[in-house]
């Protein structure tokens, strides 16, 4: 059976990371990837960025309720700002593109700071790293959003970077689809 489209992020994320890798979770929402990455004990540190401040706090709430010795930052600020914040190479990072399911559907991800945030993180990717996006385009702004995103990644070099498309083609609805951008 093939893999949903959440699960296969979480195994292509699995496939590369190492003890002491430094991850991103870009687009923190309700932190099911924050935690998903924490549970690993794999990591060094996870830094996660969001624009609302109630999801870092479910988000707080959600890892101190799991067993983990990574160490969790979490930064109220763009995903786009992310070379302020970390200064280190990074193995590993993770965007959900859209709005927080259970907040405000005014509130969502934008193409000029996602792509920003990509191209910052693409810099900081260590050789093997990857960018997992998985893009809900179900809504005006996500169907804008995925267009630039197609047409930024599909320009990347390919001497440089791999670019996958994981998407089931016969979903009803828009269905999501992953992007995973892997430095060589």
């Amino acid at each position: 059976m093939l893999d949903r489209v959440l699960d296969a992020g979480k195994k292509y994320a699995i496939e590369v990371i190492e003890d002491g890798d430094i991850a991103i979770d870009a687009t923190v929402g309700n932190g099911h990837d924050t935690v998903f990455l924490s549970e690993l004990n794999k990591l060094k540190k996870i830094y996660g960025f969001d624009i609302q401040e109630t999801a870092l706090e479910t988000t707080n709430e959600n890892i101190s309720k799991v067993n983990t010795t990574t160490d969790v930052e979490l930064i109220l600020d763009g995903h786009e700002y992310v070379k302020e914040y970390v200064k280190e190479s990074v193995k590993i990072a993770f965007f959900n593109l859209g709005y927080l399911p259970s907040g405000d559907k005014t509130i969502t991800t934008l193409p000029d700071t996602t792509l920003t945030a990509i191209e910052n993180i693409c810099q900081l990717l260590e050789k093997r790293g990857r960018i997992i996006i998985t893009v809900y385009h179900g809504h005006e702004n996500g169907k804008v959003e995925r267009d630039a995103l197609l047409d930024y990644v599909s320009e990347l070099d390919q001497k440089q970077f791999n670019v996958l498309q994981y998407q089931f083609i016969n979903q009803k609805n828009n269905a999501p689809f992953l992007i995973v951008i892997e430095k060589k």
